[in-house]
């Protein structure tokens, strides 16, 4: 049975009606250390039961695995679920640590086939564009995208780690119906220019690490001494040493509304970026990532958190006091090329 408790929103003028939250699949199979399948596996069950429609991976997670691991899930449900994936983050052969960013033709077409019979789906519901490559026209890299529509491999397009003026560009070929970038307490750099852009033009927001990978839940305080040694976030500069240490301290204002509320600290890290949506009048559908069902159960119930203007105020000023860049290379983000 399910329990549709969650109020939903439009990608894109014209895309699909998903649950005001989404579900960040990464964790599942990669980046953040151990996993548990069949803990994952219910909170697959338990989202979709809570009104969780979007669902979001990518092929660079784990090298498909992720992918495949959603399958099954995907294949039950699969008139119920909204399928996101991306494109874009090459992995060489010879060596798996690292991503090459392509943008070209013969890659999409090769990327897309391949997630296709990795889902074991006909169509994609949605196929972002993981990262950008300068090199390639973002024109060039739509109109390919486009293709994949014409010819019911894709229905709806989408970007990652875009500029405003990116965006623009890719909308003047094709209909994107979501943008997806970091958008959280501790990261707001995109409020520049993808907003103010994604707002003119119909586009939905989609924040991914809305929790600050888990750093504003307060579940870690310094990635190399709290987290395993396979976890990524130990590379994240914001995470670690004198950074983490300064970051930290500010949750002390996240800690002072959160017990107003008698919420989790990820709680309310949520409900901000749930009103973002109110704030800068555009869908906004978080994608917090997680691999228990009891912290679905927690996410969710952050939608009907309600902050006031004046504990607004109290976290207006976290972001600009944050130390340490979200990602050690920030070339491949929107903030880098704006």
């Amino acid at each position: 049975m399910t329990d549709h408790t969650l109020p939903t929103a439009r990608l894109g003028d014209g895309g699909p009606e998903v649950g005001v939250q989404g579900l960040g699949c990464m964790g599942m199979s990669f980046a953040y250390g151990p996993t548990d399948a069949d803990a994952s596996r219910a909170t697959l069950e338990r989202a979709l039961e809570l009104g969780v429609t979007l669902y979001d991976t990518a092929d660079a997670y784990g090298a498909g695995e992720n992918e495949r691991f959603l399958s099954p899930f995907f294949k039950a449900h699969r008139d119920e679920v909204v399928i996101a994936t991306k494109f874009a983050l090459s992995i060489p052969p010879d060596d798996p640590t690292k991503r090459i960013i392509r943008n070209d033709e013969p890659y999409i077409r090769q990327a897309v086939e391949a997630s296709l019979r990795r889902l074991d789906v006909d169509v994609i519901d949605l196929y972002y564009m993981h990262r950008r490559d300068p090199d390639v026209p973002i024109e060039e890299t739509v109109a390919v995208m486009a293709d994949l529509v014409r010819e019911g491999k894709v229905k709806h397009l989408g970007l990652s780690e875009v500029t405003g003026d990116e965006l623009r560009a890719a909308q003047g070929v094709h209909p994107i119906a979501a943008v997806q970038s970091e958008w959280s307490l501790f990261s707001r750099d995109i409020e520049a220019g993808v907003v103010p852009a994604a707002r003119e033009l119909g586009v939905a927001l989609v924040p991914y690490s809305p929790l600050g990978r888990g750093f504003l839940t307060g579940s870690f305080a310094d990635a190399e001494k709290d987290l395993t040694a396979g976890d990524f976030r130990r590379q994240q500069p914001r995470f670690t040493g004198d950074n983490a240490a300064a970051n930290a301290a500010l949750l002390a204002p996240v800690r002072t509304v959160a017990e107003a509320h008698g919420a989790t600290l990820g709680q309310i890290a949520l409900a901000w970026a749930q009103q973002r949506a109110r704030v800068h009048s555009l869908p906004v559908i978080p994608i917090p990532g997680t691999r228990k069902p009891t912290r679905v159960e927690e996410n969710t119930a952050a939608t009907r958190i309600v902050l006031t203007e004046e504990e607004l105020s109290l976290l207006e000023p976290i972001a600009g006091k944050v130390a340490g860049d979200r990602y050690a290379d920030m070339t491949f983000t929107s903030a880098g090329r704006e």
